[in-house]
C-alpha cells in the first residue's frame, strides 16, 4: 500500500506580505508558533499598540476580528494585509468549527476585539476554551484595556476591583444587581452606554448612597474626559445635560470601612426606613442587606414589618 503523506501547506509569508510599517518604515514580521495569538489592540488611539502585536498579526495566517471593518483600519495603518475573518456572537456557532480546524492543522491565528483586550464583553471565551480542549496553543499578546486605564485615572482604591461589564437594562432588574455588588470591598467598574448612563447613575447614588464615582469617556482619544464626584452629583449633573458620546467606564468607590461592622435593631430600622422612601421592600431589603452583611431573610422580614407600620413606600412592594 502505498504511502500516504501529508499536505504541502504554505506559511503566511508565502501567501501575503507578512510585514507591517511604523515610523515609517517597513519591518518583516518574525514567524510565529501555531496556536491562537490573544492581542491587544489599542482602545481609540491607533499608537497604542506594541511592536509584538504588530508583529503578531502581521505573521498570523489569519486576525480574528469581532468587527472586520473596525480592525481594517489598524491593519491598514500599519499596512499589514493578514486576511480578516469575522467572529461575533451572531456567527460564533457557525464559524468556530472552521476556525477550531484550521488550529488542528496547524495554522496561526490571532483574536482580537473591537478594542482593547479580547475576551472582556465580547465573544472569545469560547473559542480560546474549546482551542485548548483540542490541545491547541494559546499565547496573550498584551496591551490595552479600557478597564485598566479608567481605574489609573479615576483616583479610586486599586488593589482590589470587581469588572461588572453592561448593568441589566431594566430599572428593577439593574438596582438589585447594584445590591448584590454593594459589599464587594473593591472598585466596582461597569461599561455603559450614552443613552442609559444619567439612569445608571441615579440608580447607583440610590443603592449604593454617596460613595465616591468616576466617568471615564473615549480613553486614549482627543476629546477623553474623567469626571468624578460622589454619585448623587455625577448623576444630576448627568440628568441635566444632554446623553454623552462615545465610549464610557464608570467606576465607584468601595464600601466605607465601617460597611462590615454590626448594626443594632435600632441602625438597621434607620437604614431601612431610609431605603424604604425610594425602593420597594423587596429593594430596600436586598441593599440593607447587602451593605450591612446580615442574612436577607431577616432584614426582608423587617422591612415588611416597616412598611407594614405606614412607611410611605409600604405600597412599592
Amino acid at each position: 500500500m502505498a504511502a500516504t503523506t501529508k499536505p504541502q501547506t504554505t506559511s503566511a509569508a508565502d501567501r501575503h506580505g507578512s510585514g507591517f510599517v511604523a515610523f515609517g518604515l517597513r519591518a518583516e514580521a518574525e514567524p510565529i508558533e501555531p496556536g491562537l495569538h490573544i492581542v491587544a489592540t489599542p482602545i481609540g488611539n491607533l499608537r497604542d499598540i506594541s511592536l509584538r502585536a504588530l508583529g503578531t498579526l502581521a505573521a498570523a495566517d489569519a486576525v480574528i476580528a469581532e468587527d472586520t471593518r473596525v480592525t481594517k483600519v489598524l491593519l491598514a495603518h500599519y499596512g499589514i494585509s493578514t486576511p480578516l475573518v469575522a467572529y461575533h456572537e451572531h456567527n460564533a456557532a457557525v464559524v468556530r468549527p472552521h476556525l477550531l480546524a484550521r488550529l488542528e492543522s496547524g495554522a496561526a491565528l490571532a483574536l482580537v476585539s473591537d478594542a482593547g483586550t479580547p475576551l472582556v464583553s465580547d465573544p472569545g471565551f469560547k473559542l480560546v476554551s474549546e482551542a485548548l480542549v483540542q490541545g491547541a496553543s494559546v499565547t496573550a499578546v498584551p496591551g490595552a484595556s479600557a478597564v485598566l486605564a479608567a481605574l489609573v485615572v479615576a483616583g479610586l482604591p486599586t488593589d482590589r476591583f470587581f469588572f461588572e461589564g453592561f448593568l441589566p437594562q431594566k430599572q428593577g432588574a439593574r438596582r438589585t444587581r447594584i445590591a448584590e455588588l454593594a459589599s464587594i470591598p473593591g472598585t466596582l467598574v461597569f461599561f455603559e452606554s450614552p443613552r442609559r448612563l444619567a439612569d445608571t447613575l441615579g440608580d447607583l447614588a440610590t443603592v449604593l448612597g454617596a460613595r465616591q464615582g468616576a466617568i471615564a469617556r473615549e480613553l486614549t482619544k482627543h476629546f477623553e474626559t474623567v469626571r468624578r464626584g460622589a454619585l448623587p452629583e455625577l448623576g444630576d449633573a448627568l440628568a441635566s445635560e444632554e446623553p454623552p458620546k462615545g465610549e464610557i467606564v464608570v467606576l465607584v468607590a468601595p464600601p466605607g470601612e465601617d460597611a462590615d461592622a454590626p448594626l443594632s435593631d435600632a441602625a438597621l430600622d434607620a437604614k431601612l426606613q431610609d431605603a424604604l422612601r425610594t425602593l420597594s421592600v423587596k429593594d430596600a431589603a436586598s441593599v440593607v442587606a447587602a451593605e450591612s452583611g446580615q442574612k436577607r431573610r431577616k432584614v426582608y422580614a423587617r422591612a415588611i414589618a416597616l412598611a407594614a407600620d405606614g412607611d410611605p413606600a409600604d405600597e412599592k412592594e
